[in-house]
């Protein structure tokens, strides 16, 4: 058998023919033949007229230990629709590139898996060639349709470098959290951009937003989508509550001190607390103020129960808290705007001032938060989201720029399946 034929057989390169075949120090080159007489334009525009003629060499899979490198003419055609002297495009590989579209998919496809410095070791190439790969495969892969089809979509922010520096994330709520969108910057200007994107059309047609209770978010879409319904996060809202608990904790702690008269050396005050003493009946007291009450351990319980028995402060202000958890937990039949209307009447006359205060925000954001209960809609799988994105931040020790790390998330998080040269 001829070798031009045998690696005809083994390379199966789309659109050409081997021609020759040299055995270099650098490796094997193979010498490619075009079948098609006709330039295509990487736009799609076609000719028979060339504007000059190159040789150049792609790097494709290794055979074996061997480098293998494929050579053949390509010529540059004057495109009438870029109005400019472009490349033609090749079947084997993407547009400028220098790699085929073999070696291109299996980078992406350990780049899915494992770090890029491993890859680049594994392979053969430089960091920075994995990073360009990466980002020509999500171009390729990643198009307009996504955004097609989305009626309730999520939005988040994270930090992925140390300087304030955020990337806004909006995944689909109805496609398990798949990231459809991600811009630098946690602004309402950064946000505007994706409605901008999505077009009136398709922004016409959401249906409900979740979200935090940042104004940034909430202004672009009141702008960009006014007839969605916007849901604050549940999380968030426990987490306020969290805080306003300990805000509590911390003021009858300093409260019960500021109460005792100051004793020992030069009347300073006593650092330490008395047994029985009302400052020593808030000690140890955090956590079992924090937990979730199906969680407590024994000890817990028993400090609970003895707040509940003194009437203390702090059991009032943990059963408001508790109130608002039963706001995500009401049964069939109960009506949660009537639920969460009752409990801001009881925390406002509480007289707990971080209380207070938190009603105060509940009340601003009460429909945002009715909506979020009434479709049951949070922003759960955006953090869990924002966790893989962390990894795949981690795992390439950082990155450079957020372009980079965009391209990262719409690779491992985007939906994009690769299709491996021996799936085909």
């Amino acid at each position: 058998m001829r070798a031009t034929t045998a690696f005809n057989k083994m390379l199966a390169v789309p659109g050409a023919d081997a021609t020759g075949v040299e055995f270099t120090p650098t490796g094997i080159v193979v010498s490619l033949r075009r079948r098609a007489r006709r330039l295509t334009c990487p736009c799609g525009w076609s000719t028979r007229s060339v504007y000059d003629r190159s040789v150049r060499c792609w790097r494709g899979l290794d055979l074996g230990a061997t480098r293998l490198l494929l050579r053949a003419e390509i010529r540059r055609l004057s495109c009438r629709a870029c109005r400019r002297v472009r490349t033609e495009a090749v079947p084997w590989a993407r547009p400028g590139a220098r790699h085929t579209r073999d070696f291109e998919d299996v980078v992406a496809w350990l780049a899915q898996r494992m770090d890029k410095t491993s890859v680049s070791r594994l392979l053969r190439c430089s960091w920075e060639a994995v990073a360009a790969i990466v980002t020509r495969v999500v171009a390729a892969a990643i198009d307009d349709s996504r955004l097609d089809g989305l009626y309730r979509i999520g939005v988040d922010e994270i930090s992925y470098r140390k300087g304030h520096r955020y990337l806004t994330v909006v995944a689909d709520h109805d496609r398990g959290g798949a990231v459809v969108w991600a811009g630098e910057g946690r602004d309402a200007a950064t946000l505007e951009q994706f409605y901008d994107q999505l077009g009136e059309a398709r922004c016409a047609r959401l249906q409900a937003v979740s979200l935090d209770m940042g104004n940034a978010y909430a202004k672009a879409t009141r702008t960009k989508a006014p007839q969605a319904r916007q849901c604050i996060d549940p999380f968030h809202v426990v987490q306020l509550a969290g805080e306003a608990i300990d805000t509590t904790r911390r003021w009858a702690w300093n409260t019960a001190r500021a109460g005792r008269p100051p004793s020992g050396p030069r009347d300073r005050p006593n650092r330490t607390t008395r047994k029985g003493s009302p400052a020593d009946q808030i000690k140890h007291t955090r956590w079992a103020l924090l937990k979730d009450p199906a969680r407590l351990k024994d000890s817990q319980r028993a400090v609970l129960e003895n707040l509940r028995r003194s009437r203390h402060v702090l059991w009032r202000a943990y059963v408001l808290k508790e109130e608002l958890r039963d706001l995500y937990r009401l049964q069939p039949g109960h009506r949660p705007d009537t639920h969460l209307d009752a409990w801001l009447a009881r925390a406002c006359r509480s007289r707990i001032p971080a209380m207070v205060k938190l009603s105060r925000t509940i009340r601003r954001h009460r429909d945002g938060i009715l909506a979020a209960v009434e479709l049951g809609l949070s922003n759960s799988k955006l953090e869990g989201m924002n966790s893989k994105i962390r990894l795949i931040n981690h795992r390439g020790y950082g990155h450079h720029t957020a372009a980079a790390l965009i391209a990262m998330t719409y690779l491992c998080a985007g939906g994009i399946t690769i299709q491996l040269p021996t799936g085909r």
